[in-house]
């Protein structure tokens, strides 16, 4: 045999070798069609039908947690400030005078029709329910009906505790049933929800008084202040009130629909959908999670977190943590909302979307299709000629470029992060005065029209 065939034949007998003792190490730990390439991979068709299943699930469980869950903080403003108590009243074995239906309503916590019973719904209709009375309020807690609150009652009936859900501030209704009362519409930043009133009727305020180091009158002038539509997150990590004018230092509820594609949430792009998720039902809402952020060791630009230790939480069993993916889910689902045809001017909106893309240099920060920039979504305080007091409460230091679509959906309160504008012609004039645009009076109007459509 030649030299090059003794070598073809070693090869070979080196590649049987390797063979027998692959084969043998597969035997030993299943059989051998179960390690080939084809047999380990599904079909197309089953992984496609397999993710159509999930995005079902998720959907539905997103839901159901956005909706529902309280992240087990009924321990807080049941437990720790006795709110259940006072919406009770004296005479359903809480405090004071209770809140009645009545009262609920103009606080701006509304009422899903859907969750009340035909016959109860038609008594209501017909004036047979008395709306003046806590009782009622109490009853509509039973069968679920508050939308974002959730109540807690012992065998015998009496509430014992009560919780706060992702909905209580970023949904409302339809008003299909009476003002206040209808359909969900989740996503919706409540801006009649009167956040510091609801929290102001608490009968035990000392865990927050001990949180930021203040007296009870202190915190119920803070909170006062805030008004319909606005809270302040940053309140409980800086202990930082008011702004330096003595306005409140409270934002705008914002909204948590059409956030698909957009890289940071909030007004100071705090972080990822899913972090400010984690920060607010650890941290604001004071579910029992885990949560991790370095930043908030900071104590200069963060005392009153740094000081509690709030960038390093961990609760066991974690009711949060488990529930991140589902959320976020579901929250990337709701699209913002279109407007009514009555809302704009058909013919006035196409001329102004052609300013919007041109002259006003709109496009150049707000893309399209997710209104926002495709990416690093954050601009400095003075790029677009603002104060940096909030931007300053944020670890960015910045402010986020806010997604546009959906404005109807959130004109309520004013425009910007803390409502200083009133209108959207007092935006476009900031603008236009900010980047020197030399706008006209028709195209400012025009300009105003397209936003109006989005």
């Amino acid at each position: 045999m030649d030299l090059i065939g003794r070598l073809l034949g070693r090869l070979a007998a080196v590649a049987g070798a390797a063979l027998l003792l692959y084969i043998g190490v597969v035997l030993v730990n299943g059989t051998l069609a179960a390690v080939t390439q084809t047999s380990a991979k599904p079909s197309g068709a089953a992984a496609d039908l397999r993710n159509s299943r999930n995005n079902r699930a998720q959907f539905l469980q997103g839901r159901r947690i956005f909706r529902h869950d309280t992240f087990g903080d009924e321990a807080f403003w049941g437990g720790a400030l006795q709110l259940h108590r006072a919406i009770a009243g004296a005479r359903n074995g809480g405090l004071g005078a209770g809140v009645s239906p009545k009262t609920a309503l103009a606080v701006g916590l509304k009422v899903d029709a859907t969750a009340i019973p035909k016959q109860t719904a038609a008594a209501i209709k017909a004036g047979k329910v008395n709306l003046a009375d806590p009782g009622v309020t109490l009853a509509l807690l039973k069968l679920n009906a508050v939308v974002g609150v959730k109540g807690f009652f012992d065998r015998s009936g009496r509430i014992t505790s009560i919780g706060l859900t992702c909905a209580s501030c970023h949904s409302t209704v339809d008003d299909s049933f009476a003002p206040g009362i209808g359909r969900r519409l989740d996503g919706w930043p409540n801006r009649d929800l009167n956040v510091g009133a609801i929290i102001g009727l608490a009968p035990n305020k000392k865990p927050i008084t001990d949180l930021l180091g203040v007296d009870e009158a202190t915190v119920n002038k803070v909170l006062a202040s805030w008004g319909p539509g606005k809270f302040d997150a940053a309140l409980f990590v800086d202990g930082k009130a008011f702004r330096p004018d003595g306005k409140t230092a409270a934002t705008l509820i914002p909204p948590a629909f059409g956030l698909a594609g957009v890289n940071l949430a909030t007004y100071t792009g705090w972080g990822s959908v899913t972090d400010w998720n984690a920060f607010v039902a650890n941290l604001e809402m004071h579910g029992r999670g885990s949560f991790d952020d370095d930043r908030l060791d900071d104590a200069a630009q963060f005392p009153v977190a740094a000081r509690n230790r709030f960038g390093h939480v961990r609760n066991r069993p974690d009711l949060i943590t488990p529930k991140l993916a589902a959320l976020h889910f579901y929250q990337l689902a709701i699209p913002a909302p279109n407007p009514p045809r009555s809302y704009f001017n058909a013919a006035a909106v196409r001329r102004g979307r052609a300013i919007f893309n041109g002259k006003a240099q709109c496009q150049n920060c707000h893309m399209q299709p997710i209104s926002t920039e495709a990416g690093w979504n954050l601009v400095e305080p003075a790029d677009i000629c603002t104060d940096a007091f909030t931007a300053n409460r944020s670890p960015t230091r910045r402010y986020r470029t806010t997604p546009l679509d959906g404005i109807f959906a959130r004109s309520k309160g004013g425009f910007y992060h803390d409502g200083r504008y009133p209108t959207l012609t007092s935006v476009v004039e900031h603008y236009d005065n900010c980047m020197n645009l030399n706008l006209g009076a028709g195209e400012k109007s025009d300009l105003v029209q397209y936003l109006r459509s989005r």
